[in-house]
């Protein structure tokens, strides 16, 4: 039997992506079920979606939730085996859907895949926030394949696989509804940046997969919601960081790597301090004393683990990318993978 998958993109503000981008998810998606999540918008999405395309089922969220919490409300409602979460600013391509859904059909230990994601703004190359699929490093520094840091290769079939990842990318995530809802969905105090890390950390201590799948590709715009030279994103993203890593390292690993991230983190303050940014020097401050603040909850949550699956990247990135100048992903080496832990 053909599985059931609603395609849910989370709106807040983005009618603009809307009314350019979900014509083309229309064109390319007949016959999969398209919900759009609004995140308390203010620039009339929903008119527009009800005036313009009434098939589209809609959620409204009374408030700005995130991704995470928006997610989290919207999902709640939509009774689905597969879930695919899209984010507004994406153009997705002809087939995009069936050969994703049919490779995670091939192993129900297959929680979450992601696409090929190329960039929007150039098209020839992989895009920053997913690229080929995700890894992390000892340290907690995510990079991709096809993507490290800012530099972005040219796709020339050097990822054309379907592969083990670290990470999928919450752009155009495809996740299996039971894993999502096994694994508690987001963690809603990431708001936005790095929650689908936090996920796809928790499904592969629970003994799933996170896929690559190379058989279909989606262009994405990226920044829509928060550009990267916004204060507001350097905040979330180191603290929500710190918080990932308090959350899912063991416990004889994880003082030690904060320490080190902590240092890492002072030094990286410098660049913005160079450049004048003072409200990024001021907002890892403030994410730091915001992680102080969660210590002793995420304390009381830690979870009783029997088992820890962690391919991470035991070398740092920062060192192999600044220092010894690799800056694309076959430059590196000694990324390794568990077994999986087979499901019941």
């Amino acid at each position: 039997m053909t599985p059931t998958v609603a395609i849910v993109i989370l709106n807040y503000n983005g009618r603009h992506y809307l009314e350019k981008f979900l014509p083309t998810v229309l064109k390319y998606s007949v016959g999969y079920e398209i919900w759009v999540a609004d995140n308390g918008s203010t620039d009339q999405s929903l008119q527009w979606l009800e005036s313009q395309h009434p098939s589209v089922k809609t959620l409204v969220i009374a408030e700005n939730k995130g991704y995470a919490g928006g997610y989290n409300k919207a999902l709640s409602q939509i009774d689905a085996e597969y879930y695919v979460l899209l984010n507004s600013d994406i153009e997705v391509t002809p087939d995009w859907i069936e050969p994703v859904i049919t490779f995670m059909e091939s192993d129900v230990n297959i929680a979450a895949c992601q696409p090929k994601i190329r960039a929007y703004d150039l098209p020839t190359h992989f895009e920053y926030a997913g690229a080929a699929g995700g890894y992390m490093d000892y340290l907690g520094y995510p990079f991709c394949r096809g993507r490290i840091f800012d530099t972005r290769e040219e796709d020339l079939g050097q990822f054309d696989d379907v592969k083990d990842v670290f990470w999928a990318t919450g752009a155009c995530l495809f996740v299996r509804s039971e894993a999502f809802h096994k694994a508690d969905g987001f963690d809603e105090r990431f708001f936005a940046h790095m929650e689908e890390i936090d996920l796809c950390w928790r499904l592969l201590n629970l003994g799933y997969r996170i896929t690559f799948c190379s058989h279909a590709t989606v262009y994405h715009v990226g920044g829509g919601t928060l550009h990267k030279s916004n204060p507001r994103k350097t905040f979330l993203n180191y603290r929500n960081n710190l918080i990932m890593l308090f959350k899912n390292l063991p416990k004889g690993r994880r003082k030690k790597t904060l320490f080190f991230r902590l240092i890492l983190d002072g030094i990286s303050s410098v660049r913005f301090i160079a450049t004048g940014a003072w409200p990024d020097v001021f907002a890892i401050i403030q994410a730091h004393f915001a992680f102080y603040a969660l210590i002793p909850t995420l304390l009381k949550e830690e979870p009783e683990r029997t088992h820890y699956r962690a391919p991470l990247y035991y070398r740092s990135i920062v060192w192999e990318y600044f220092v010894l100048r690799k800056h694309r992903f076959a430059q590196l080496t000694g990324i390794t993978f568990p077994p999986t832990t087979p499901k019941s």
